[in-house]
């Protein structure tokens, strides 16, 4: 795939508009990032970003359910969409024919969503089955465990589906009112990719733009100096326990984010990391065992995670801990780092291979961080990472920092 050229353009009383030009490309993308997600629940009930998110495909005052997705897959194209803890995405693919069509059912599901009361009723249940499969798979529910562990009471701990009891109080005039808050932000992106300029993307888009948007509102924040470590176990009946481990970082602005991103690499992304090694390959502790480190506005959390014979418990934790321990007292040993950096600008290349990727940069970079990065740059940055750094973000996180915990098994806790 060709290099991209990426622009953006705050929309005159509108959102920003993020372009990857790629112009080889056949294929197009376009997503549209709604900057609030579970955390911007605060007052209403769990889950109610990811119900919205749901009912955006239920139909529009143009169109209905199975317009909205006989459009787009009777042309080739796909539309999906997602809700994390910070955002909600609604996405498109397809041959760049496609890209007005794109615009066009987007846009009108993202901003004219009609919420019937018959498809809002018949998705909590479609809803509550999602929940319940997630609970029933310790794999799946690890996570949300974990987050309650080590957020508390803060909205990040909360579940993104939402529970079966809060997703039953939701009502269409919620739903509405959610939509209305957040879909209509002046910092909303809009975010395209293909053999297209901005100024193309922007005649085919601006027809469907609504005509009023407005400032975003600030989601509660999260102080890290004042956070304690949780503990949270499900005990049923498994042959295998789950296990989580996570520690509070800093958020996706510090200088120490790229550190961290190659700590993680480290410590247990790959068949190669320490984790992986000692308790897998050395020990045949587990089958799984990962870390993952995550970012958002002024925090973050770096977990690890794994599916253990319960009684592998004390010696797995011991020699993560070690692991750990090492990592603060000595940092990367000798060749570590640098193969960290190449997987990961490797892994970032590969990515690169789809327009779906490159609209995916520019609209969380310009969501994330107010600009596009340019890659070229964020790699030399990743280049730039020494074992010092390594070490120094280990011990900010690590050191004299007791982890939030979360188990499912029969002996959990």
């Amino acid at each position: 795939m060709s290099k991209a050229i990426y622009e953006w353009r705050q929309l005159p009383n509108g959102p920003r508009l993020a372009v990857a030009t790629l112009a080889d490309s056949e294929c197009a993308a376009l997503s549209i990032y709604i900057p609030a997600g579970s955390r911007d629940e605060v007052g209403f009930p769990m889950g109610l970003a990811h119900f919205v998110e749901h009912m955006v495909f239920k139909g529009t005052a143009r169109r209905s359910a199975r317009d909205l997705s006989f459009e787009i897959e009777n042309a080739g194209g796909q539309l999906n969409a997602g809700t994390s803890e910070d955002q909600t995405v609604y996405e498109g693919r397809g041959e760049a024919d496609l890209m007005p069509v794109l615009a066009d059912v987007l846009a009108d599901m993202v901003w004219h969503a009609t919420f019937p009361e018959s498809e809002i009723s018949l998705e909590r249940e479609v809803i509550g089955e999602e929940i319940t499969m997630y609970r029933e798979s310790p794999a799946d529910h690890i996570g949300d465990l974990i987050s309650g562990a080590l957020w508390a009471e803060h909205p990040l701990g909360n579940p993104i589906s939402g529970s079966l009891e809060s997703i039953a109080e939701i009502q269409r005039d919620t739903l509405l009112a959610f939509r209305n808050r957040h879909h209509f932000r002046s910092d909303v992106v809009i975010a395209a990719a293909g053999p297209f300029t901005l100024e193309e993307i922007l005649a085919m888009l601006q027809p469907h733009l609504p005509t009023g948007f407005h400032a975003g509102g600030q989601a509660l924040p999260f102080d890290r100096t004042q956070a304690r470590a949780g503990s949270v176990a499900d005990t049923r009946e498994t042959d295998q326990l789950q296990l989580a481990l996570a520690w509070h970082t800093p958020g996706r602005h510090a200088e120490s984010r790229h550190a961290l991103r190659m700590l993680s690499m480290m410590l247990g992304e790959t068949a190669s990391s320490r984790l992986f090694l000692e308790l897998r390959e050395e020990r045949g502790l587990c089958y799984q065992i990962s870390s993952d480190v995550t970012f958002f506005e002024e925090t973050g959390a770096f977990e690890i995670s794994a599916g253990l014979d319960p009684e592998s418990r004390e010696e797995a934790l011991a020699c993560i801990h070690r692991e750990i321990a090492d990592l603060v007292q000595n940092g990367p040993r000798a060749g570590e780092l640098d193969r960290a950096k190449r997987l990961t600008i490797a892994q970032s290349k590969l990515a690169f291979e789809t327009t779906g990727s490159h609209a995916a940069w520019a609209g969380e970079g310009l969501l994330d961080h107010g600009d596009i990065p340019c890659p070229a740059a964020w790699r030399a940055k990743i280049m730039a990472v020494t074992d010092a750094d390594v070490q120094v973000a280990a011990r900010e996180v690590f050191l004299d920092r007791q982890p939030s915990m979360a188990e499912i098994g029969e002996a959990a806790g």
